[in-house]
Formats: C-alpha cells, sequence, structure tokens
C-alpha cells in the first residue's frame, strides 16, 4: 500500500507548495508547461460531461473516464486531484455553454435572458442541478457578474442587486428542479408521455377530486389549456418575478 501511495503522487500535479495552498482554477491559471500528451483540461470535462448526460452522473468515475479518453487509469490526476474537482471541471464547462446576453442593455432584458438560457442548459444536463459539490467557477461566476453588471447604475445598494439576482434564480432552479423531476418521474414509470402520466394517476386523482376539498385545483383540470406548455409556464412565471421587482423596487 505504501508504494501505490508514492506512485499516486508522483504523477499527481504539484505545481507550488501543497495541493491545498491552490485551488483547481488556480492552478489551471498558470502558463503551463510543455504538454507530454493530448490530454486537457477541456477534453477531460468534455468526457466527463458526456458520459452524465447520456448515464447518469454516477457513472463518472475517474476509471471510467480514462476508459472513455484511452488514456492511463491516472493521467486525469496530473489536472484534478479528485471527483470533485472534477466536477467543478463538468459544471465550468456546461456554464461555458451559456451565451450570455452581451448586447442586451436593459436591466430586465438581461436577467430574462440570462433566465431563458440558464433553463435551456440545465434541461440539456439535468445532472448539474444534483451536484452535491458547492462549485465556484469562471464560467459559473460569469453569470451573476453580467446580471449585477446590468443592475449596477440603477441606484440600488449591493445587497439588494445581489438579492434581486438571487431571487430570479431561484426561481429559475426551482421551475427547471419541476420539470427535470417531472422528465425522471415519466422514464421510471415508463411513461411516453404527460397524457400516459396522467392516466397512471388518474384513480388517485380521481379518488382526492372526490373528497371536494380541492374544488380550485378541480377547476384548474378541468379548464387549463396550457398544462403540457412547460415554456409558456416557465416564461409566464419569470415575468412575473420580474415584474414583482420592477413594481417593488421601482426600477
Amino acid at each position: 500500500m505504501p508504494a501505490r501511495r508514492k506512485e499516486e503522487k508522483q504523477v499527481t500535479p504539484e505545481p507550488s507548495g501543497p495541493r491545498e495552498s491552490a485551488s483547481l482554477w488556480e492552478r489551471l491559471d498558470r502558463p503551463a508547461p510543455a504538454p507530454r500528451s493530448t490530454l486537457t483540461p477541456q477534453r477531460i470535462a468534455a468526457a466527463a460531461v458526456a458520459i452524465a448526460d447520456t448515464e447518469g452522473l454516477d457513472a463518472v468515475t475517474m476509471r471510467r473516464l480514462a476508459a472513455d479518453l484511452g488514456v492511463a487509469p491516472m493521467a486525469a490526476y496530473r489536472y484534478v486531484s479528485g471527483k470533485d474537482e472534477l466536477l467543478e471541471l463538468m459544471v465550468d464547462h456546461v456554464y461555458g455553454e451559456l451565451a450570455l446576453p452581451e448586447e442586451a442593455k436593459d436591466w430586465r432584458e438581461v436577467m430574462r435572458g440570462l433566465a431563458l438560457r440558464t433553463r435551456t442548459m440545465l434541461l440539456g444536463h439535468p445532472w448539474v442541478t444534483r451536484t452535491a459539490v458547492v462549485t465556484l467557477t469562471p464560467n459559473q461566476l460569469a453569470v451573476p457578474e453580467r446580471a449585477l453588471s446590468a443592475l449596477d447604475g440603477l441606484g440600488l445598494d449591493a445587497d439588494t442587486m445581489m438579492a434581486v439576482c438571487r431571487t430570479v434564480d431561484s426561481y429559475v432552479q426551482g421551475a427547471v428542479g419541476f420539470e427535470i423531476g417531472l422528465s425522471e418521474l415519466l422514464r421510471e414509470q415508463g411513461w411516453s408521455s404527460t397524457n400516459e402520466a396522467r392516466t397512471g394517476l388518474a384513480p388517485r386523482m380521481t379518488w382526492l377530486m372526490g373528497t371536494g376539498r380541492y374544488p380550485t385545483y378541480e377547476r384548474y383540470l378541468r379548464e387549463a389549456t396550457r398544462k403540457d406548455d412547460l415554456e409558456w409556464q416557465f416564461e409566464t412565471g419569470l415575468d412575473s418575478v420580474l415584474d414583482g421587482i420592477a413594481a417593488r423596487l421601482g426600477i
């Protein structure tokens, strides 16, 4: 066992001082030495994201990643210390796909654009909402930076600006979380559509409505015409949040 630990230490990069002294992003920001292989942080992240997108986050292991990349099992440790840092690379990679609305000027246009693009990104990579590791990456931090910059100069103090950003982000995370949960339910139950889901849940719903305790919800079930229009639901809720912020703060 001691010999194995010595071998792992030899292939793990230590740019300067102990690993704990520098974050992943600080290490990667330093000038890189001449490459000894074609393996890069970008290739590692892209391969790991592909696994997570198709098979789920639990399928992402350092050994599986090495196999998909066609490298030695320890090769990725030149860049990341383990799965926590690998998850940081993955999260940064997918946030890099989120095109920030640089052309927008109005704060509301910026916040709305960010919310819509974040929804698209999260639905494409649902595992991002399940990561247990608290990440703080360059591409991820660029999102609140863009939102805050749109609010800057409107007479709001720093705390209020951040409260606005977090309020919109909380809405996005909650609404998208519902969509992802619905997709997972359909998959787990083997239902191909929401119509099949309604059929499967019909006995339970019929009994609940029959109790007479939920008259307003029953009205929704009878009259609603956009039950399956998740995009419309998302945008309507988002606009309501933005309307409330504008009215509350006078911006």
